[in-house]
């Protein structure tokens, strides 16, 4: 088949998306994908990429169609608007003038925005082709969630534009069970949705310690946190459970990743003395996360408390279960269901700074061979 995939993010950009791509080209599939210029996390064009730089590659066998947009910059709400709308807007004209001939299906990678989905519906006219829509994030609900967003207008204006696209997708995906409802609340008729995980890239093994990569990072008992420094990872509660523990300095927090909240977070460190215990490493390529993983004594997951995200299934979780290490998690719903019912871990509610103080504490009493059990449950 031609398969045309349409994602506002795609490698070097690190997403879900670009090991399904592959996984597409592996399986004999003809793969085009229309994305936009790199620009996530940080907000500007990755180096050697810009508005008249590489706009058409390849990349392990996929065809790559970039489209001029206006970079996510400080990732405030209007230079966001302005990055999802100008996506949205070049991916119609480039794919008009650049994805040529005949596609058999679309498939639509729908974190955030849904703004992706207009696009994938403009080539569905164009070629006739259906659409199956992934979604991983919901709107507008989960943008309301991880912002400030208070506006009933705007509210009302993203619950249609949601209801519109997902009218116009043969079928629609989700991440998660807990998405079932969302879905039949904005009209998608059941025989349309389909239960479609996340999973963990082969990348993503148990691994040996690399002694030089464990010298460089802080000696103790290490807690890591991998992916993004937003709003919705409340880092907030983090730094409130590390300041409550901040007195036992065998307790690291290493934080790998990047995001809007990052230089918040850097501030709150000195603000509350943690810089003894509180690392920022900054981000590295997935292919160093397992490595690093290995170096971790436990993996950390965290979301905000909110409805929505009671639904979520954050996909570090399945990179986490996959290395085998065990898991301390300050979240609600699915999320905290994997983790509990695996065995892989200790998940309190979300926002609870006792109950993470109270699981963190619990964690570092275990010996190493029971820390190990839990790991090993976590890949069964």
């Amino acid at each position: 088949m031609r398969i045309l995939v349409v994602s506002q993010y795609f490698y070097p950009e690190n997403f879900r998306i670009n090991d399904l791509a592959i996984g597409f080209v592996e399986k004999g599939h003809d793969v085009t994908v229309l994305t936009g210029i790199p620009n996530y996390p940080k907000g500007s064009f990755f180096d050697g990429y810009g508005l008249f730089q590489r706009n058409c590659e390849n990349y392990q066998g996929i065809n790559i169609i970039r489209c001029p947009l206006i970079p996510r910059g400080d990732a405030k709400a209007i230079r966001l608007a302005l990055n999802y709308i100008s996506f949205a807007i070049f991916a119609c004209l480039y794919g008009l003038l650049k994805a040529r001939g005949k596609f058999d299906a679309i498939f639509v990678f729908q974190v955030s925005p849904i703004t992706v989905g207009i696009p994938a519906i403009f080539m569905k006219w164009l070629k006739n082709a259906p659409i199956f829509f992934w979604v991983l994030d919901l709107w507008p609900e989960s943008v309301i969630a991880a912002s400030d967003i208070k506006q009933g207008w705007v509210i009302n204006t993203l619950e249609k534009l949601t209801k519109w696209i997902y009218q116009h997708c043969d079928r629609i995906l989700v991440q998660s069970k807990g998405f079932y409802a969302h879905a039949l609340k904005m009209g998608v008729p059941q025989t349309k949705l389909q239960f479609f995980p996340n999973w963990a890239e082969e990348l993503y093994q148990p691994r040996k310690i690399n002694p030089e990569l464990l010298a460089n990072l802080p000696s103790g008992f290490k807690i890591m946190f991998a992916g993004n420094i937003g709003v919705a990872q409340d880092f907030g509660s983090i730094l409130a459970a590390a300041e409550k523990l901040k007195q036992n300095t065998k307790i690291q927090w290493l934080i790998l990743g990047d995001g809007r909240e990052r230089d918040w977070v850097s501030e709150e460190i000195k603000k509350r003395n943690l810089r003894d215990v509180f690392h920022l490493l900054g981000q590295f390529p997935i292919e160093e996360m397992p490595n690093y993983f290995a170096c971790a004594d436990a993996l950390l997951v965290t979301l905000k408390q909110d409805p929505i995200f009671e639904s979520t299934i954050p996909g570090k979780i399945q990179s986490y279960l996959a290395c085998g290490k065990p898991i301390l998690a300050m979240l609600d719903g699915e999320g905290a269901k994997v983790i509990n019912e695996s065995g892989a871990g200790y998940a309190c509610a979300s926002e609870d700074i006792d109950g993470l103080v109270k699981t963190t504490n619990r964690m570092v009493a275990l010996s190493v061979a029971e820390r190990n059990e839990m790991g090993k449950a976590g890949r069964i």
